[in-house]
């Protein structure tokens, strides 16, 4: 597993996550550290062996995991708020990356080779976050004119714009793609993804910073409170948590899924989250009935974490093909 976190100090920091073997235990590896933008690192991505970090400086930084080297540098006329791609179920590199932005547009880029596609104009003020829903063939963003937007990925423009009456700062769907949450402050609500109908609400008292949904119904928090949960979307009730994951609020959280081809299985229960305190932890979630559980390795970065992203454990390599094909049609493009 390959974590990347960006920091307010401007750098990016990679880690190789190690699994066991004759009873050894997990090890935090450091791949690389550099201060890749001029600017705080606002988000990051990842997506096999694809990186991508987005800064204050409208910048958007792209790394290949496997040589461990930053390959390039994508443009924009605003502050970068998020990052997202999208890989097929049948690829293990990313096909599209889409970068949202504080002037309230969404770029798209092809993946392969990295090249802009459309920049659509979404929301009157910035986006506060992206997610690509696993068909590829819609997004949807909040921003911080209070409004949640659907993009069509397929024609290219926005397709769908309501007023939320309040700020949410997340969006993401849901591991199957079936549902959707949104995070407003210290309360998250699930919604049906055909009918955006409310399905759910939880109130987790103090303010939710990271949300990534987990395999099996489960949805990862982090924030003000220092702690780490799992809340079961079926019930809307804790299933576990981590209290005091860290010392201070958690910024990011990373859930090992299961990869395409079903390497991952045995580790999906493996988590890591990072915080502004600096420090990057793995954790087993099995662990959490122990009064205090020790993380499985940590790494302390001195820094002012800001984001954290991750691939699965084992090294992706980019597949031997060309352009695997892009969102948008040649006439579509701008």
């Amino acid at each position: 597993m390959s974590l990347i976190a960006g920091s307010y100090e401007r750098f990016i920091w990679g880690f190789k996550l190690t699994s066991p073997k004759n009873d050894q235990n997990y090890d935090l590896t450091p791949l690389f550290s550099f201060p890749s933008h001029l600017s705080p690192i606002k988000c990051t991505a990842v997506a096999g062996s694809a990186a991508a970090s987005g800064g204050a400086d409208d910048t958007i930084k792209i790394y290949d995991l496997s040589t461990c080297s930053e390959i390039g540098s994508l443009h924009h006329s605003a502050t970068i708020t998020s990052l997202s791609f999208f890989t097929p179920t049948s690829f293990s590199f990313p096909r599209n990356l889409m970068a949202a932005a504080e002037d309230g547009t969404v770029s798209i880029y092809d993946a392969d080779p990295f090249v802009h596609l459309k920049t659509v104009k979404v929301h009157r003020k910035g986006v506060n976050s992206i997610c690509i829903h696993p068909s590829g063939r819609l997004a949807l963003t909040v921003g911080r004119d209070e409004c949640m937007a659907m993009v069509n990925l397929v024609r290219g423009r926005r397709s769908f714009y309501c007023r939320l009456g309040k700020e949410a700062s997340l969006v993401n769907f849901s591991d199957s793609g079936e549902k959707f949450f949104m995070v407003m402050d210290d309360k998250i609500s699930l919604h049906e993804s055909e009918d955006a109908k409310v399905v759910l609400e939880i109130d987790n008292k103090k303010k939710v910073l990271c949300a990534t949904p987990g395999m099996q119904g489960i949805l990862f928090t982090g924030g003000e409170d220092k702690s780490i949960k799992a809340w079961d979307i079926t019930s809307g009730k804790i299933a576990y948590s981590i209290e005091d994951a860290h010392s201070t609020r958690v910024k990011g959280i990373v859930v090992l899924h299961k990869n395409n081809d079903g390497d991952a299985e045995d580790h999906q229960h493996i988590v890591a989250s990072a915080s502004s305190d600096g420090v990057i932890r793995v954790w087993d979630v099995r662990m959490t009935s122990k009064d205090k559980p020790n993380p499985l390795a940590e790494a302390n970065t001195k820094s002012r974490l800001t984001c954290l992203a991750g691939s699965s454990i084992k090294s992706v390599k980019r597949p031997q093909v060309g352009n695997i094909g892009r969102q948008l049609d040649a006439g579509e493009e701008s």
